[in-house]
């Protein structure tokens, strides 16, 4: 049975920004805040990557986002900076499991395992836990989207490819380089996780390898996010401002509580 997923009252497709912030200083420190992306496409709202603190930015945000009209939530993977806040905000979507709903989508070392970081009590909460899978489809309310291929990153990690009506929207979450990846993510709106500024041996993406992916997709609007310290220090307004410049893409960088409206974007 598909879950049921209330609609959105306000008008037009935006994400909201809860936090911006990635790798362990960062979060740990609070640099930048770590609290996930709000989606809300053709009138259906979801969170993806929860991490410490969304509940709050959510809870205190300006634009009056409401964890009850959540339709699900979505982790790209089981890393404490995608999913520290995952629990609070299954117990917020669903009042404390007074009302039933929603569902969650996570990969299977996420659910299951030693280590799950998904607590066994709250899923009765849910109307449905929905293990992801490479390649995968799936439905949430309005949105269609798919796992289009497991990232290069530490243990099991998906993006997430989103289509509506008119719109398609990709993120891509924490993952060394490869060069599919521009043809797996091809859309009008690319969000991509850089944490590093110059080129490392670690298994994210850095500044100039967005770049590329961004000169290849040329895509409508590219957002940059989730920013380790090299990044922060680079000042990413900079950078997205910098790489623009180099690609003629329009590419712009995330800020805490940051709002885009994607309605100039859609057919």
């Amino acid at each position: 049975m598909a879950a049921r997923v209330k609609q959105s009252s306000e008008q037009g497709d935006r994400i909201v920004f809860l936090g911006s912030g990635g790798a362990r200083i960062v979060v740990a420190k609070q640099i930048r805040a770590s609290g996930g992306i709000w989606f809300c496409l053709d009138r259906t709202e979801f969170l993806v990557d929860p991490g410490p603190g969304a509940l709050v930015r959510m809870t205190s945000s300006r634009h009056k986002l409401n964890p009850t009209k959540l339709g699900g939530i979505l982790l790209s993977h089981r890393h404490l900076d995608h999913c520290g806040d995952v629990n609070n905000m299954i117990e917020a979507m669903t009042m404390g499991g007074t009302e039933p709903r929603g569902s969650l989508f996570a990969p299977a070392d996420a659910l299951e395992g030693d280590d799950p970081v998904v607590l066994h009590y709250l899923r009765p909460f849910l109307e449905q836990v929905v293990t992801l899978e490479e390649k995968g489809t799936y439905r949430l309310g309005n949105v269609r989207f798919s796992c289009p291929v497991r990232h290069h990153h530490r243990g099991e990690v998906y993006g997430f490819r989103f289509e509506v009506p008119g719109l398609v929207i990709s993120y891509i979450a924490d993952t060394g380089y490869f060069p599919e990846l521009a043809d797996f993510y091809q859309a009008d709106v690319v969000i991509m996780n850089v944490v590093r500024f110059k080129p490392s041996n670690l298994d994210h993406l850095h500044a100039p390898e967005a770049e590329e992916l961004a000169r290849r997709m040329h895509p409508k609007l590219a957002v940059i996010t989730h920013f380790g310290m090299t990044m922060i220090r680079a000042r990413p307004w900079v950078v997205a401002r910098d790489m623009s410049e180099r690609t003629g893409v329009n590419i712009i960088a995330a800020s805490d509580g940051k709002k885009v409206d994607l309605s100039q974007f859609r057919q």
